[in-house]
């Protein structure tokens, strides 16, 4: 496989995700290096003056005020990796420490870090080795920076800690001979380079908005298809009304549901009819202004998120432009805990809708469809029971929408007296993400369900293309069955981005950027 080129400073969201997706190996532009060299270059010249320095002649945190003598300073930073290293509970997939690792080297890379150039080297074999440092999930409350799981994507470097290697956990040791490499001793503020970031909050935020991108076009989708098989109006999708309201993603989003439903045989069969019901319930009238705020949230996140994956939040920052090294608060997370509670909330609320159109359908009074969409309503219970696990999972995620920034807790000392919550605020997003896909494949189900009542009509041409994908693996649901595996093979679908090419390239960050 060809090596992706990294150009520090310059990844963009459809790089990222690739590699969420699969393992690309990386190579970093040589160009890089000249930067990477002087930096370290400045950082010796302090040590060298002797002035106090954070981090790199001092202790750390509340500790900054003590003063490091030189023959102490290869300790200090193997201290603090191993000090750290305090994380608590599952180890975070390998496609989380794919992109927390990719995004650390793109941050030291740009020279602001005062690192040598063999500590990015390191990181970037085991990148392409598919070596993974174990990471805890838990234990950073996002300032400063994440500093207890990077601890732990720094303890290979040491030859400490644990790696995985194509799931298997492995010490770090022997795995570093395997391919080549012997742990280092830390120099002069490496150590704190390495764990002083944002780049765990950032990383499940990238991977929280791929999976809200994957929601959002299979809600899309469902959607339409449930617009059919209810037999409701296209009139909500004019671009007339949309115009009115000046709002982008209800413009966008609009367009999509209206080439969806495009020459739909069971929409032209309704045209004429004469029908009670004057308006559609909101769960589908409403689909563009609803759909329209998620993805304007989506898109607010992605510009966060992806100026975060390309910019440098260790402390203290090495400025070759003046030959200073300035203290900052670059590691606080504030930017990514909020764009994570706006994705949240668009995370959320498409389940929501999704749960109603589904409630909706089930309705046989509402839909005008059989009673839980299942002949011999009695002997049969249909997807009554898959709604409550929609209704179930759609309320589970308003919990988990509470927004994570409005949280702080003091830490060391009260020297680090406010933080973001931004990794707790980012981890949730794949959680509700999960939560969200499930009741958007039961949906899929239900609309295909409904649609196959009105046979022999026919929908369009881009809905009967989504509902082969669904009747490829799943078939009609005739009598009662086990239920549950159909579900995960709908929710694979949406979850492996099945339904992205349904709404265009255009429409998405991570398809366009």
């Amino acid at each position: 496989m060809r090596n992706l080129v990294i150009k520090p400073g310059e990844v963009t969201l459809s790089m990222l995700r690739t590699i969420a997706k699969h393992h690309v190996p990386i190579t970093l532009d040589p160009s890089a290096y000249r930067r990477i060299d002087l930096s370290k270059r400045l950082v010796d010249n302090v040590i060298e003056e002797g002035k106090p320095v954070y981090s790199i002649n001092t202790g750390f945190g509340a500790l900054a005020k003590v003063r490091i003598p030189p023959h102490q300073f290869a300790k200090l930073q193997r201290n603090i990796v191993l000090s750290h290293a305090t994380g608590v509970g599952r180890f975070l997939d390998d496609d989380i420490v794919r992109l927390i690792m990719l995004l650390k080297i793109n941050a030291l890379a740009q020279g602001y870090s005062g690192v040598r150039r063999e500590i990015i080297d390191f990181l970037i074999t085991l990148y392409n080795n598919e070596v993974y440092p174990c990471i805890p999930e838990k234990g950073s409350v996002g300032a400063s920076g994440d500093l207890a799981p990077l601890s732990h994507l720094a303890l290979p470097i040491i030859g400490a800690g644990q790696v995985r290697v194509h799931g298997i956990l492995c010490d770090s040791k022997p795995e570093l001979k395997k391919i080549g490499l012997k742990p280092m001793d830390l120099e002069p503020k490496e150590g704190l380079a390495l764990l002083n970031g944002t780049q765990v909050s950032t990383a499940l935020a990238i991977r929280g908005l791929l999976r809200a991108e994957e929601c959002f076009a299979g809600a899309v989708v469902a959607g339409a298809m449930t617009v059919d098989a209810f037999k409701g109006s296209s009139t909500p999708f004019d671009p007339d009304i949309q115009k009115v309201r000046r709002q982008k993603g209800q413009i966008d989003v609009a367009k999509v549901y209206i080439n969806l439903l495009k020459d739909s045989a069971i929409r032209a069969s309704h045209a004429g009819d004469h029908d009670e019901r004057v308006q559609d319930p909101y769960s589908i009238r409403c689909m563009p202004q609803v759909m329209g705020a998620c993805l304007d949230h989506i898109r607010f996140s992605a510009d966060i998120f992806l100026r975060e994956a390309n910019a440098v939040t260790d402390n203290p920052l090495v400025m070759l432009d003046t030959g200073e090294i300035k203290s900052g608060g670059n590691f606080h997370a504030e930017p990514v805990a909020m764009a994570a509670d706006s994705l949240a909330l668009a995370i959320a609320e498409i389940g929501n809708m999704s749960e109603r159109r589904i409630a909706m359908l089930i309705d046989s009074k509402i839909s005008g469809l059989p009673a839980f969409l299942v002949k011999d309503a009695g002997v049969n219970s249909g997807f009554m029971i898959a709604h409550v696990t929609a209704a179930a999972l759609a309320s589970e995620n308003k919990c988990l929408a509470h927004p994570a920034s409005v949280d702080s807790i003091p830490t060391s000392a009260n020297q680090e007296d406010h933080v973001s919550m931004a990794t707790y605020g980012a981890r949730r997003l794949n959680e509700m993400g999960s939560n969200t896909a499930n009741i958007v494949g039961i949906e899929l189900l239900a609309a295909a369900q409904g649609m196959d009542f009105h046979k022999p009509l026919k929908t369009s041409k881009s809905l009967q293309a989504a509902v082969k994908l669904i009747r490829a693996q799943v078939s009609h649901y005739d009598e009662d069955h086990y239920f549950a595996p159909d579900i995960r093979i709908a929710t694979r679908l949406v979850e492996g981005g099945s339904f992205l090419p349904f709404v265009g390239r255009s429409l998405l960050p991570s398809l366009y950027s």
